[in-house]
């Protein structure tokens, strides 16, 4: 367990690649798209 294992959180960042325990990062939606149900509360 160290930066060389490949399965330890800490090698996964040294090497440089996401699993299990080091996932990426997703993009989340900031603002979602609007529905048709508040598309009529605002016209």
């Amino acid at each position: 367990m160290g930066k060389g294992d490949k399965k330890s959180k800490r090698g996964k960042i040294s090497i440089g690649s996401f699993g299990k325990l080091r996932p990426k990062r997703k993009k989340f939606n900031v603002r979602p798209k609007p529905t048709k149900d508040a598309q009529k509360k605002e016209a």
